[in-house]
């Protein structure tokens, strides 16, 4: 795949849409969701968790969260992928465990899937959600000054949304509200979907490109971040990460960018606090406070 962070306008719409495809890398992803599922209703069993939390109104303004053994731990906030169309909370408590294990606390929100909601709207009520869960941190039992996210593909978007400058005011967090980030396998900018079958419930405008487009946006507070790929992924999910990781860096974030091998878009997240995986072991280190290098 060219380096050429333009050279998707000059391709068919059929290619465009297999480089945006994960399931195009993946033989079958139906198993591996199925594994999300599976992984989340064990977590539910063998640890303490708090169901259908609000930190908004309603049923998609939700949370789920695992408490660590201590009331100041920190907190890894999980936002899940989906194109922003698919998946829930309930489907994204499978690095619970390896959280609590290493006295982390954890959470994973819901929010209103497309096209019931605009991805402007999904962006607002993830920046509500920290808001919220900042307030709700003494009675949960986190710090709420170690606050840290994580997203898988389009929640990786979600995530990075947080990251850029110009929100934390409105919604009344600090502007160190976030501590760090691990962004997974992730869209950072929008303008390659417009037009093909995955914007069709979205109907993203130029206004949206430009406005919820991480990449192409200025960031607030620089905290250490990681962002991470899977070995068996499409050029295009590899080539935006790698250029967002510049971005960063370029804005004075401390990145640790790397492909994690032997996983696909999908099952890169099962390593997101696994110590025994390299992206585990980094996502440990961040919230430890030693800084990626």
């Amino acid at each position: 795949m060219s380096g050429d962070s333009e050279a998707w306008r000059s391709w068919p719409l059929a290619q465009r849409e297999r480089e945006y495809s994960p399931s195009s890398c993946a033989s079958s992803s139906a198993p591996i969701l199925a594994e999300y599922t599976s992984r989340s209703r064990e977590a539910e069993r063998n640890h303490p968790c708090q169901k259908n939390l609000s930190w908004g109104h309603g049923s998609s303004e939700t949370f789920d969260f695992f408490p660590a053994a201590s009331r100041d731990a920190p907190l890894l906030l999980f936002i899940h992928g989906g194109y922003w169309q698919d998946l829930s909370k309930d489907d994204s408590l499978f690095g619970a465990p390896d959280c609590v294990a290493n006295g982390i606390a954890y959470a994973a929100i819901e929010y209103t899937l497309a096209p019931r909601a605009s991805i402007a709207t999904i962006v607002d009520q993830c920046r509500r959600a920290v808001a919220s869960l900042q307030r709700q941190a003494a009675t949960l039992g986190f710090d709420c000054h170690r606050l840290y996210i994580a997203g898988s593909s389009a929640g990786a978007h979600l995530a990075a949304m947080l990251l850029v400058d110009g929100w934390h005011e409105i919604y009344g967090v600090r502007a160190d509200a976030i501590s760090g980030a691990v962004l997974l396998s992730g869209i950072y900018d929008l303008a390659p979907l417009v037009g093909t079958y995955i914007d069709a419930p979205l109907q993203f405008c130029s206004a949206d490109v430009a406005a919820l487009s991480p990449i192409r946006l200025p960031h607030g507070q620089a905290v250490p971040t990681i962002v991470s790929w899977g070995e068996f992924e499409t050029g295009e999910f590899k080539r935006q990460s790698r250029v967002y990781a510049e971005k960063l860096r370029a804005q004075g974030f401390p990145v640790s960018a790397f492909e994690a091998a032997g996983v696909n878009h999908f099952n890169i997240v099962f390593g997101l606090a696994d110590r025994t995986t390299t992206l585990g072991r980094a996502t440990l280190e961040l919230i430890a406070g030693m800084h990626p290098k």
